[in-house]
C-alpha cells in the first residue's frame, strides 16, 4: 500500500454536506492501489464501538490517482469516521492520526455538525438548464433607431472598434428562436453605458446604454423571456470600471483632492493616462482602471448596483467578470446581497484555473468551466489527447469540487473570448457533432455560444464575434437539429441533469469513450466514437436499451460509425 498517496481532509470537496442530514465523503490513492475502501462512522457523542460500516465506490481515476466516495446519513449530523483499506495484501485504519493496525489508533476525522447555514445551496432550476451566450451587438438588430453613428452592415467581419446595433429588441424579437431551439437562460454580456463594443469598460453601472435600449426594454425583455421559461442573467464588471467612470474622471481632473482617490489602485496622483500610472485590467490597459473594492464605498456602491438589477428589473443572476482578481470578502458580501433579493438567483464567476476557493458554498454557484473547455478541445476538436487521458482530466475536474458546485457550472466549448469551436476544429463538423453530444449529456449546465448551433466559425477576438446568421440558407440545418435534438433528451430525462456520472470505456487505442450517467429513475448509456474507423462497444451489463437519438433498440453489442455516438436509455 502506497501509504504517502492516500489523502483525505475532514473539509473542502473531500467531507461536505449535501444536505442536514447527508455528507459526502471522499478518498484519494494511488491510481490501482486499492482492491477495497469502507468506511466507519457513528454519532461523534457515541460510545466507540457503535458504528456503521459502508463500503466506498470507486468514482475514476486521474493521471496519478483514484477516488473512492460514499454518502453517509447522519440523524443527529454530528459525524466521526476513520477508513479501512485494502489493497489485496494488507489492510490498515487511516484516521486524523494517520496509519494504524486497529480502529483506536488511527483517530477520528469529525464533521462536528453539519449545520444547515452551511449547506453549500445551488438554485434547484439549474438541474434542467440549457445557457445561450449572447453578445448583443452582434445578435439582431431590432430597432434601427437606437444605432449608434457609423454601423456596419451585418455579416460584415467585425474589428475591435465595429458597431452592428444588436440591442435587446432584437433579443426579444428572437426570442421565438430561442424558445423552440430549446435554451432556458440567457446570458447576456455587459449591457451597461459604455463607449466600447464589448461594454467591458463601464461609464454608469445604473444606466442601459441607449444602443441597446432603455430600462423599459430589459424589463420587458426580462418579462417576455420568463414567459417563455427562460430566464436572464446579466455580465458585472466589478472588478475595474471604464476611463469615463465619474468617480475614475473626478479623480483624473481633481487629483489627491478628490474624494474617490481612494476608489482606486493608484501608485501616484496625479493620474497620468499616458504613463498608466494605476493599475488596470490586464496590463497596461488605461481604459480600465482597477477598482479597490476592499474600499467600504466602493463595497456599497457596487453592491447596490448588483440588488438593483435583480430587484427592479428582475433578473435571474449575475456572471462575474475576471471574478479571481476581487477579494473574497467582497464575492461573500455580494452573495448575501444577491440571494436576500432573489433566493434562486444564480451565481457565476469568470475563472479560467481551478476554482475551489470560490466554490465551498459562500460566494459563487458555479464557474464558466473553462477546465472542462480545454480537455473538450484537446480530445474532441484537436485530438491531442486519448480516451484515457481524456477521462483523467474530466475526472481531476470533477473531484475538485462538490457536488452542488459541478452541477452549477457552465460547461461551454466556445465564449466571446475564445476561437469558435467549429474553427477549432478545422471546420471538420463530425468533430464538432461529438463534442456537442458530450456536452449536452454531462454533469453541469451546457452553454451555447450565439451562433455555434448553426455552424458558425471565427477565430479569436474580434473574429469570434461576428453578426447572428439569420439567413436560413446559409445556415448549418444538420448542426442546429442536433442541437435541438440534444437539449430536449436533456430535457426529457433526469439522469442527464441529476444522475450520478461512471466512466465504463476509455479506451486509448481506438478512441471510444463511454459512460453511465443513472439516478434512480433511469440509466442512460452514452458512448462516442472519436476516431475515423467504425467501432464496436459493449452496452455495460449486457443490458439492451433504446437510442434516444434515432429511436432504435439495441442489445448486447453496440456499432459506432467514425465519429458517431449513441445515447441509449437502459431497460
Amino acid at each position: 500500500m502506497i501509504q504517502e498517496a492516500i489523502f483525505h481532509v475532514p473539509y473542502g470537496a473531500y467531507a461536505y454536506s449535501l444536505s442536514p442530514h447527508h455528507a459526502r465523503i471522499t478518498l484519494r490513492a494511488k491510481r490501482g492501489d486499492l482492491k477495497a475502501c469502507y468506511l466507519v462512522h457513528s454519532d461523534r457523542y457515541e460510545v466507540p464501538d457503535i458504528y456503521e460500516t459502508v463500503r466506498l465506490s470507486f468514482s475514476g481515476s486521474d493521471e496519478l490517482f483514484d477516488y473512492f466516495q460514499a454518502t453517509i446519513e447522519s440523524k443527529t449530523r454530528r459525524i466521526r469516521y476513520r477508513f479501512l483499506l485494502d489493497d489485496g495484501v494488507k489492510r490498515l485504519w487511516y484516521g486524523e492520526q494517520g496509519f494504524a493496525s486497529d480502529l483506536e489508533s488511527s483517530g477520528c476525522f469529525q464533521l462536528a455538525y453539519l449545520c444547515t447555514r452551511d449547506l453549500y445551496s445551488v438554485p434547484e432550476w439549474v438541474n434542467d438548464t440549457v445557457v445561450y451566450q449572447i453578445f448583443p451587438d452582434r445578435f439582431w438588430n431590432g430597432d434601427p433607431a437606437n444605432d449608434p453613428e457609423d454601423v456596419c452592415e451585418w455579416g460584415e467581419l467585425p474589428t475591435a472598434a465595429t458597431f452592428f446595433g444588436g440591442d435587446l429588441q432584437g433579443i426579444i424579437d428572437r426570442l421565438p428562436y430561442l424558445e423552440k431551439l430549446g435554451v432556458n437562460l440567457i446570458y447576456m454580456t455587459p449591457i451597461f453605458l459604455s463607449p466600447s463594443t464589448h461594454k467591458y469598460d463601464t461609464t454608469d453601472y445604473f444606466s442601459m446604454d441607449p444602443m441597446f435600449g432603455d430600462m423599459d426594454t430589459i424589463k420587458s425583455l426580462v418579462k417576455e423571456a420568463h414567459a417563455r421559461g427562460i430566464r436572464v442573467m446579466l455580465d458585472a464588471v466589478f472588478n475595474h470600471c471604464g476611463a469615463d467612470f465619474a468617480p475614475f474622471r473626478d479623480v483624473v481632473e481633481k487629483g489627491a483632492k478628490s474624494r474617490y482617490v481612494d476608489w482606486f489602485h493608484l501608485r501616484e496622483v496625479p493620474v497620468d493616462m499616458k504613463k498608466i500610472n494605476y493599475e488596470t485590467f490586464a496590463n497596461g490597459v488605461a481604459t480600465m482602471p482597477k477598482l479597490r473594492t476592499e474600499n467600504p464605498e466602493v463595497k456599497k456602491y457596487l453592491l447596490q448596483v448588483a440588488e438593483f438589477w435583480v430587484k427592479e428589473v428582475g433578473i435571474d443572476g449575475w456572471r462575474l467578470d475576471v471574478a479571481n482578481e476581487v477579494d473574497h470578502a467582497f464575492w461573500r458580501e455580494f452573495r448575501e446581497v444577491v440571494r436576500a433579493a432573489n433566493p434562486e438567483a444564480l451565481i457565476i464567476g469568470e475563472v479560467w484555473h481551478d476554482s475551489s476557493p470560490w466554490l465551498q458554498g459562500d460566494q459563487f454557484d458555479g464557474v464558466m468551466n473553462y477546465l472542462f473547455r480545454e480537455a473538450v478541445v484537446e480530445f474532441f476538436a484537436k485530438r491531442t489527447i486519448d480516451a484515457e487521458a481524456f477521462d483523467s482530466r474530466l475526472t481531476k475536474t470533477r473531484m475538485m469540487y462538490k457536488e452542488q458546485a459541478n452541477r452549477a457550472m457552465f460547461n461551454l466549448l466556445g465564449s466571446h473570448d475564445t476561437a469558435r469551436f467549429l474553427t477549432v476544429c478545422g471546420e471538420q463538423e463530425e468533430r464538432m457533432r461529438l463534442a456537442v453530444t458530450f456536452q449536452m449529456t454531462y454533469v453541469g449546465m451546457p452553454e451555447i455560444y450565439y451562433g455555434d448551433e448553426v455552424g458558425m466559425t471565427g477565430e479569436t477576438d474580434p473574429d469570434c464575434r461576428r453578426t447572428m446568421i439569420w439567413d436560413e440558407e446559409k445556415q448549418n440545418k444538420d448542426m442546429l437539429k442536433l442541437h435541438q435534438d440534444l437539449i430536449a433528451i436533456r430535457k426529457q430525462h433526469s439522469a442527464l441533469q441529476t444522475g450520478s456520472y461512471r466512466t465504463v470505456i476509455k479506451d486509448p487505442l481506438t478512441n471510444l469513450y463511454g459512460f453511465v450517467r443513472e439516478n434512480g429513475q433511469e440509466s442512460i448509456f452514452v458512448v462516442l466514437n472519436n476516431s475515423p474507423r467504425s467501432q464496436k462497444a459493449a452496452i455495460p451489463g449486457g443490458a439492451s436499451g433504446t437510442d434516444l437519438l434515432t429511436g432504435k433498440k439495441h442489445s448486447g453489442e453496440l456499432v459506432l460509425k467514425p465519429y458517431g455516438a449513441k445515447i441509449l436509455l437502459l431497460q
